[in-house]
């Protein structure tokens, strides 16, 4: 891997721990309560992020004529599940107690799942991968609870200036994210050509799926549902790079971050159809 892929991938993984400041800065501990005293819709939600979404990957892997390292790309991207990257805001139509619950409850269980996947899936990779908890944990620490933390903090140190912080970083490491990611495709776009439209048309396929699994298993609430659907599609961004780096040959990671700009894609019809079929919620009633 060249230098210049190397720096992307690391802006990559900045620009991730600054939209994790900008999701603490508007986020609380009690939060957490709202999914929590949901068993049912807890439930839902793991079961749809860390079970039936890495089946479908699965399932695609063996029955799509996809080259090994595609395949192995699909795998990757398979056992990656937690959503680090769904903030609130951008969440316009999610309950937001259940988003940031969401959020951290998959991204400490991937200390467990991911590894237990790697486990199973392992012989797939074509040669022994093995990835202890303690790795992961590592990785959620670094690029999420610890960035997490330091939002909560500024939270309290900014008062009322915080949404407006939040806010600039999450439109500025937004913005970095994309350019960041298609200079990486673009660098390597030989990557893509040897991997073909038939991985491109994949990607675009696991990601529609991905959202139909969390909008059917999102439960009644409209919200819930718009909510578990874009979490389900959005990968772990440092556990996938953390498992791509384990597997040699084919630049597994410029294949992930394919993904990462196909999911986006896909999300935009959707977010926008939820849009029309969620009416906003009433205004405030004033006093007066």
């Amino acid at each position: 891997m060249d230098a210049l892929t190397t720096g992307l991938l690391v802006t990559l993984k900045v620009t991730v721990f600054v939209l994790i400041v900008a999701i603490g800065l508007d986020s609380r501990l009690a939060d957490l309560r709202y999914l929590w005293r949901r068993p049912g819709l807890l439930l839902r939600s793991l079961v749809a992020m860390y079970v039936v979404v890495p089946l479908v990957a699965l399932l695609m892997v063996r029955t799509l004529p996809l080259a090994t390292g595609v395949q192995v790309a699909m795998l990757v991207l398979a056992v990656s599940a937690g959503a680090p990257l769904l903030p609130r805001k951008l969440m316009s139509l999610g309950e937001g107690d259940y988003i940031f619950g969401l959020v951290v409850t998959s991204s400490l269980l991937a200390i467990v799942t991911v590894p237990a996947w790697v486990a199973v899936l392992g012989p797939m990779f074509g040669h022994d991968v093995e990835l202890a908890p303690a790795q992961v944990a590592k990785v959620i620490f670094s690029s999420f609870l610890a960035p997490l933390a330091a939002g909560m903090v500024l939270r309290r140190l900014l008062g009322e200036k915080a949404d407006r912080v939040g806010d600039a970083l999450m439109a500025v490491a937004g913005i970095v994210m994309t350019a960041a990611a298609l200079l990486l495709l673009a660098l390597n776009w030989e990557v893509l050509r040897v991997a073909g439209w038939g991985f491109v048309l994949a990607l675009g396929v696991f990601a529609a799926a991905a959202l139909a699994i969390g909008h059917l298993l999102g439960g009644p609430a409209p919200d819930n549902r718009t909510a578990l659907a874009v979490a389900c599609a959005t990968r772990h961004v440092g556990i996938a790079i953390l498992l791509a780096s384990l597997v040699p040959g084919p630049r597994i990671a410029v294949l992930v971050a394919a993904y990462f700009l196909a999911s986006a894609l896909a999300s935009v019809p959707y977010m926008k159809w939820r849009r029309r079929a969620v009416p906003p919620p009433p205004p405030a009633n004033v006093a007066g």
